[in-house]
């Protein structure tokens, strides 16, 4: 660990997004965004309020962001320099939860975690365009810069490919033995995909062909994934409070060259690609109560105030 940026508040959070350009990262935290300084941590502003907060998408052409609300089921629409929200774009499906833009088509994707289905925003207008209809849980999307969007789909193990110019579903690939799926990354150059399983896996899987071609071990419940392409590294942010770290040996060959001590609860990830550090964030959780009729599988509860993002670098 090399930092930790302290932020106050309840232990409620998801996604956090890095844009290299602003010099800024971004945290989903309880009913806001919080806006701190990637490099020092100093806390910039916010955006709020909105109810479940998952992701965050920049679209620096247009100096706008674009955040998923699942509660409300919307995304909010804020200007970069400014941190207002300049709109509420309704019609979302149910959970609306990871969010993309694609340079390729100047568009937003939406997945729709609860109900299905891909919202695609048009982020100069901030409407709604088109919407593809997919069934499952719907998880991290990736795009390989060709005409592709790849999303995984938790519930049923396997990634769903959608054209991006046509807005239709291609395929659908299995990532067995891989279970889950939450986090995914690309490796556009090699054609590689990289979906984060529940079952201790990361599944490696061909862009071009949905082969498996690598299932190298990782730590236990990640939620989400990372890959740093000018160092072959790939991250997988671990709920028990681990980072795994990968180096992409061939396309085809995977190593596990550490295992770095985090925090429980470290479950998500975001890659400041110019200088290889990854940002995770977590807070102090309480042992779980003991298990019930009611509730055979109880969660540990977030210490109030103890909410930080941690940096963890070379």
């Amino acid at each position: 660990m090399t930092a930790r940026y302290p932020i106050a508040g309840d232990v409620r959070y998801d996604y956090l997004r890095v844009d290299p350009g602003m010099r800024r990262l971004y945290v989903s935290h309880g009913t806001q965004v919080e806006v701190l300084d990637a490099d020092t941590g100093a806390r910039l502003g916010a955006v709020g309020p909105m109810k479940g907060i998952h992701g965050i998408a920049i679209v620096p052409s247009q100096r706008r962001g674009f955040i998923t609300a699942g509660s409300d089921r919307t995304v909010v629409m804020f200007d970069v320099d400014t941190l207002r929200v300049l709109k509420v774009i309704p019609g979302l499906g149910m959970k609306p939860d990871a969010i993309e833009y694609d340079p390729l088509t100047g568009m937003v994707y939406v997945a729709n975690g609860a109900s299905g289905g891909i919202t695609v925003i048009d982020p100069g207008t901030g409407e709604i365009s088109a919407s593809v209809p997919i069934a499952g849980k719907l998880e991290g999307l990736a795009f390989d810069g060709r005409g592709r969007l790849f999303v995984n789909t938790e519930d049923r193990s396997m990634i769903q490919v959608i054209d991006t110019r046509t807005l239709k579903p291609v395929a659908s690939w299995p990532i067995a033995p891989v279970e889950g799926g939450t986090g995914l990354a690309i490796d556009a150059a090699h054609h590689r995909l990289f979906s984060a399983g529940g079952n201790g896996m990361l599944a490696v899987v061909d862009s071009d062909t949905g082969a498996v071609v690598a299932n190298p071990e990782i730590g236990a419940d990640p939620d989400g994934d990372a890959f740093d392409a000018s160092r072959g590294l790939i991250f997988t942010s671990n709920m028990v409070g681990t980072l795994t770290v990968l180096h992409e040996d061939s396309p085809d060959a995977y190593s596990v060259l550490q295992t770095v001590p985090t925090e429980f609860g470290a479950r998500t990830i975001a890659l400041d690609a110019g200088t290889g550090r990854v940002f995770l964030a977590t807070g102090k959780f309480k042992e779980p109560p003991a298990p019930t009729a009611d509730n055979p599988r109880p969660r540990r509860q977030g210490v109030p105030g103890t909410f930080e993002v941690l940096v963890v670098g070379r």
